[in-house]
């Protein structure tokens, strides 16, 4: 029982009526405005009155905390009650449209920090309906957008420690004092954020425009308070421009715009400290960054405003968009820190005894710096490529019956000025030079990867004459669109990405596809080609199409307007044919990944009567007549698009419901069968079920369905909790189901009136002596695009593991080289003895690249892998069989690191030989 507060008579009477009507008593309605006005507790009014909350959002909110209370007590107690009426007063006040008051001020009435606000909305929400998905959006809003200015504070006290000496000479620290400094940046900054972009958690673009702004900044600061190199900058910018006006109390921000405008030294520096790309912050600083100034009136003063005049523009932003003052880091204000004891995920590194270095949790590197690593990741791979067809693709589109070449750069074309247009309304109007550039490198990444897929085709078939598939406009839109994708997710880094996990912000995926008109089901069909076509695609590229590819399977290959539903159709009408997308007899055999693009986009032309006569028959290389032929003289043939999407959809069902069973239900193991045969029995025959709904929402009805007919206690309830704790999910999922046409509600509603109406009969027959025969378990294969996380023991090793790549790097001058990531972690890596120069680890990074050269050596040698009785090295291209030819200045763990290196590209390449035994013996 939750404890009852004083006063509660006034309280209770006035409830006691309102719920009068709602009840169906037949006493009079109390007068409308008496009862509001006594709503709850004394104190809860008088935090309404602060929030000036109306009288609905007040009632709402009060609802919403006796609901919590009487579900569990320990919510109302003492120092958590207040912070439960604030979030009861945030849902309500959200959820009714009312909102009277910014985040901020809520967080400061109730004393808690934006964190804990957020971890506490989490455990308010014990019933599906506490927190509607309306709430859910809001706050993911609010938490996207706190993530990214914590990031950039981080990043500009950093950045500003990197400029500014510490104490500048008398003569003009009195003048510019340092909080004054950091202040007017910052705020700047804040005000230019928010006029210029409309999405302001994208990260990148966000960072770009504060360099624009350190670079204004700097421009206008003595050169004897600047670092190198920015002194030098500043100096060579005095020399070549216009002369220096004193800075004198309010006169110190005064320059001519023109100067501001052509001098881009400073740019530069700022550019190569921080591996930004040059063009792009150039961009940024002339299509965004000037009409800002132009705007707050610097053309017409010549130097910004004061700092309270920025001030106060921004707080009406501030107050206007009612979500967080951003002003307040500068104050280290509590309700913006974040909470050192949940960064469970952050890794420690080495530190010294010192007590001032007891509590220092350091990150494996800042938001900003793994954004610009990805960016330059990207880059690297598009460095040789262009934006235009190469002479290679030229010439396979010449091979075609009909050329393709004017139809794709038409395609390219027209697609590019709607990215652009529709990239400047979601991100801002003056951000629309940006989008073309990112646009570009997508072009550039759709060249390249098209003209590998080609030559892959061309030596598995041997054949030249592309025409069908270059001429396939679904399969161009869907390449493009993967390839500006991916560009698009590298750049939309979200700032808690931290964790490896694939967060980012909503310009990548699905938006691209609504952008392109494009059908998820279709671009589908290239995502697994378009790796195999890139290996130069880092690992967060390959992980964010993985995804992809999974959201796709989930839900949107289910959407109404899906062409997924009328193939489905076109099979069950084939004669011969079991009446079903993809027998469950091929579940427990292992999936095959030798399909291409041209398999899944000229599916079902291909005819499987003809693989007898040769190698399979692939449209690519038969005219156009011929294909109108068979079209009109042969059956509807079997869909290979739909035939692997089903096989996909089925390990992905059943991973998901294996890793949920084992959170509710590992001490019924018998039961996992079960709910798998009802699970996979509705996907195949009650595929309607899965229509505009989520692959997840079955599952968690399946389990449900059978736990019921077993006598097994499980509660709906319990099932969602554990389920939001699963890697991507969306509370949407289960908070709002479609139930029949536009009438959405939570899955028991779902589960009630839909689920078992239509399954009934095949449940209870779990419950009888004759239950229907299991389907077999899936083969679940390591995921064909990544590589695994859990360390690999070598051979014969003596307790030596090989573990994924986890380190950050900086790149630079073509070849990468470990870096710091936050001030403190230099020593990323401690092992007893110095690492030496930075010379011995390119040596390091220059043998791991020669074990290419290796792997094809040992190739030529033989194809069947030796047992590893010793570790080899290979170096200076000399193969050591027992590693005594070392060089006499390397240390031993340098030597141990060379036998490993060779030790693992073995293991490649028997990985590969293995692989390929395996696809031999498989049937498709």
């Amino acid at each position: 029982m939750p404890p009852k507060p004083p006063r509660r008579g006034g309280a209770a009477a006035a409830r006691s009526q309102r719920d009068s009507p709602e009840s169906g008593s037949s006493g009079a309605p109390p007068p409308a405005a008496a009862p509001r006005l006594e709503i709850g507790e004394t104190d809860f009014v008088v935090l309404c009155d602060v929030l000036k909350v109306s009288n609905n959002v007040k009632e709402r909110a009060w609802k919403t905390y006796e609901s919590l209370s009487s579900v569990d007590g320990s919510l109302a107690y003492n120092k958590k009650k207040k912070e439960t009426w604030g979030v009861c007063i945030f849902i309500a006040s959200i959820d009714l449209d009312e909102m009277t008051f910014t985040f901020t001020e809520l967080l400061k009435s109730i004393n808690i920090s934006v964190y804990t606000f957020f971890q506490f909305l989490k455990e308010v929400d014990v019933n599906m309906d506490t927190v509607s998905t309306k709430v859910d959006s809001t706050v993911s809003r609010l938490k996207k957008k706190y993530d990214v200015l914590l990031a950039l504070y981080h990043k500009f006290e950093r950045t500003c420690g990197l400029i500014y000496v510490e104490q500048p000479s008398s003569e003009i620290s009195a003048e510019l004092n340092s909080v004054l400094v950091l202040k007017n940046y910052w705020i700047t900054f804040l005000l230019a954020k928010g006029k210029v972009l409309q999405m302001e958690d994208d990260l990148v673009i966000s960072f770009q425009l504060l360099l624009c702004v350190l670079d204004y900044f700097i421009k206008l600061s003595p050169p004897a308070m600047l670092k190198e190199p920015y002194k030098s900058s500043v100096s060579a910018v005095t020399v070549n421009g216009s002369t220096r006006t004193p800075r004198r109390g309010q006169n110190r921000n005064t320059r001519t715009s023109k100067q501001i405008d052509t001098d881009t030294k400073v740019i530069e520096v700022l550019c190569k400290e921080h591996d930004c790309s040059l063009d792009e912050v150039k961009n940024v600083y002339f299509t965004s960054f000037i009409p800002f100034l132009n705007s707050i009136g610097v053309v017409a003063s010549n130097g910004l405003p004061e700092v309270e005049v920025l001030s106060k523009q921004y707080e009406e932003l501030y107050l206007k968009n009612k979500d967080i003052d951003a002003r307040l880091f500068l104050d280290r204000d509590e309700t913006l820190q974040p909470d050192l004891i949940a960064c469970s995920q952050l890794e420690r590194t080495p530190r010294k005894n010192s007590p001032e270095e007891e509590l220092n949790i350091i990150l494996p590197q800042t938001p900003v710096r793994a954004a610009m690593n990805t960016i330059q990741q990207l880059m690297m791979i598009l460095n040789s490529a262009t934006d235009k067809p190469s002479d290679t693709l030229i010439s396979y589109f010449n091979n075609c019956t009909v050329n393709p070449k004017e139809s794709i750069l038409k395609r390219v074309e027209s697609l590019g000025h709607i990215f652009k247009k529709k990239f400047a309304e979601a991100v801002g109007q003056g951000c629309a030079e940006i989008g073309s550039q990112r646009y570009k490198l997508g072009v550039r990444l759709y060249y390249r990867v098209m003209e590998s897929m080609l030559k892959s085709e061309e030596e598995r078939l041997s054949v030249h004459n592309f025409s069908k598939l270059l001429n396939d406009n679904i399969f161009h839109t869907s390449l493009l669109a993967c390839a500006v994708g991916v560009v698009m997710a590298t750049y939309g880094r979200n700032a808690s990405q931290n964790d490896g996990t694939s967060a980012e912000t909503d310009l990548s995926f699905p938006w691209i596809l609504n952008v392109f008109d494009l059908k998820a089901f279709d671009f589908y069909k290239v995502i697994e080609s378009f790796i195999k076509a890139e290996p130069s695609l880092t690992r967060d590229m390959i992980k964010h199409l993985e995804r992809c590819e999974h959201r796709i399977m989930e839900s949107l290959a289910w959407q109404s307007d899906s062409p997924l539903f009328n193939l489905i159709k076109q099979s069950k009408e084939r004669e011969g044919q079991a009446d079903q997308p993809e027998p469950a007899s091929t579940l427990n055999l292992p999936l095959q990944h030798n399909h291409t693009a041209a398999d899944l986009y000229l599916s079902p032309v291909r005819s499987p009567k003809k693989k007898a006569s040769g190698p399979p028959l692939n449209a690519t290389s038969t005219s156009d007549a011929q294909v109108t032929v068979t079209s009109q003289t042969q059956k509807p043939q079997k869909s290979t698009s739909l035939s692997l999407f089903y096989k996909k959809v089925y390990r992905l069902a059943y991973l998901r419901l294996h890793t949920l069973f084992y959170r509710l239900l590992s001490e019924h193991p018998d039961l996992e069968p079960l709910i798998w045969t009802l699970f996979q029995h509705t996907l195949q025959n009650e595929y309607e079920l899965m229509r505009d709904r989520h692959l997840d929402q079955i599952m968690m009805c399946s389990m449900y369905g059978i736990c019921k007919v077993k006598n097994v206690d499980l509660r709906f309830k319990i099932i969602v909790s554990a389920y939001k704790e699963l890697p991507n999910t969306n509370q949407e999922t289960f908070k709002r189901v479609l139930i029949r046409e536009e009438q959405y509600d939570s899955i028991i509603v779902f589960y009630n009136l839909v689920f078992m109406q239509k399954l009934k009969t095949n449940i209870l027959q779990y419950a009888s002596n004759r239950p229907p025969t299991l389907s077999p378990i899936p083969h679940i294969p390591r995921s064909p695009y990544q590589f695994s996380n859990s360390p690999r023991r070598v051979p014969a090793g003596n307790n030596i593991y090989i573990s994924p790549l986890k380190s950050p790097y900086k790149f630079s001058d073509g070849f990468q080289s470990p870096t710091k990531m936050t001030p403190r972690s230099r020593i990323l890596v401690s092992i007893g003895e110095s690492f030496g120069t930075s010379e011995k680890f390119q040596k390091i990074n220059q043998m791991v690249c020669n074990s290419d050269c290796q792997l094809k050596r040992s190739a030529e040698v033989s194809t069947a892998p030796k047992p590893l009785k010793r570790l080899r090295f290979d170096i200076e291209g000399q193969d050591e069989v027992d590693g005594s030819k070392h060089l006499p200045q390397e240390s031993k763990f340098q030597q141990k690191l060379a036998e490993m290196t060779s030790t693992r590209t073995r293991m490649q390449k028997q990985k590969l030989n293995d692989g390929n035994d395996t696809s031999g013996s498989e049937e498709k």
